[in-house]
């Protein structure tokens, strides 16, 4: 992902999200011929970072070649640690002074491993409704969903303004159009050269029920993540307090994925059509080729449990605004 924002050791480099970040507890040993950095990266559970190194003496600054540990696609939390084996890359072992520079990556992407399942609402489940059937294989190629749905922070920092009735920079951006998020997504490629789109509703629901770890399959739960207590994993109407609530707070689902049932309703890339699944292509289904209304999924704060089921389909006018809508993002896999 090229777009970052970047902070060297204690200092805030402003870029176009402003956010307060630093690493604590930085310490550095020399042990079994390597030397050992551990440190303590504060942060938010959906957030994620790169973690670079230098290092100097006296003489020189480098940057290390041979290291292994907490680099990539770091998450918050402490005793992080980083492994450097300077007398591999013919260096002395003693007299270096390690940095590290943190660069927060924009969005958290996590990695949706392809495969079939039955998308559509399963007799037993109970509560189906007509263009929810009939039940049917797709399959899915493999992709990247964000880990939580588009907040006001990040909807800021690319559009530089925030329509969401009720504020708040970990709230989920809403009251957005599906026309509107073109534009947003124009310029998030404009501003990275990524290529973030909108999930297919069929990506949505595939990586929604999914039970465990990027397995390349997908459970028969009725809801993100459980069949039962609800409300653990999801904001709806009987724990919403008629509002919505910071990402994040309630139980993933098995891949890691928040907020899939309920706090918003998410727009898909679909153009709804009620008869959909009567004719869908088997293999990475797109939508109906015309139509007036896109898909939303998901449920939302504002919804029962019955409209939060991972099977219930939902749509509206691609102009409209909500304040119980919003999206997440998708990416092809490279």
């Amino acid at each position: 992902m090229k777009n970052y924002l970047k902070i060297i050791l204690f200092l805030i480099v402003p870029q176009c999200l402003a956010f307060t970040q630093q690493i604590t507890n930085l310490h550095q040993k020399i042990e079994n011929g390597r030397i050992v950095i551990t440190y303590d990266l504060p942060g938010k559970i959906y957030e994620i970072y790169d973690i670079k190194l230098t290092a100097e003496n006296e003489f020189e600054i480098i940057s290390p070649q041979i290291i292994d540990g907490d680099l990539q696609d770091v998450s918050p939390g402490n005793n992080k640690v980083i492994l450097w084996e300077p007398v591999l890359e013919n260096r002395r072992l003693e007299g270096w002074h390690v940095n590290l520079i943190v660069e927060r990556k924009l969005f958290n992407m996590t990695f949706i491993s392809g495969g079939t399942f039955e998308r559509g609402c399963w007799v037993r489940t109970g509560e189906c409704k007509d263009d929810e059937k009939p039940v049917h294989a797709v399959t899915v190629s493999s992709y990247y969903m964000s880990t939580t749905e588009v907040t006001q922070d990040q909807w800021k920092s690319v559009m530089n303004n925030n329509p969401s009735v009720f504020k708040g920079d970990d709230l989920p951006v809403e009251n957005i159009s599906w026309n509107v998020i073109q534009e947003f997504l124009n310029k998030l490629y404009q501003q990275t050269g990524e290529k973030y789109r909108l999930p297919t509703e069929a990506e949505w629901e595939y990586a929604a029920r999914s039970g465990g770890a990027s397995t390349g399959s997908a459970t028969e739960y009725k809801y993100a993540g459980t069949n039962s207590n609800f409300g653990d994993y999801a904001w709806y109407d009987e724990n919403s307090n008629d509002k919505t609530h910071p990402v994040a707070q309630r139980k993933p689902n098995g891949l890691g994925l928040y907020d899939m049932s309920g706090n918003v309703q998410e727009w898909c890339s679909d153009i709804y059509d009620k008869s959909y699944y009567k004719n869908s292509p088997a293999k990475d289904p797109k939508g109906a080729k015309s139509g007036s209304s896109c898909v939303l999924r998901g449920g939302s704060w504002f919804m029962n449990v019955a409209f939060c089921r991972l099977s219930n389909r939902n749509f509206n006018f691609p102009q409209s605004r909500y304040n119980d809508i919003g999206f997440r993002l998708a990416m092809d896999k490279k």
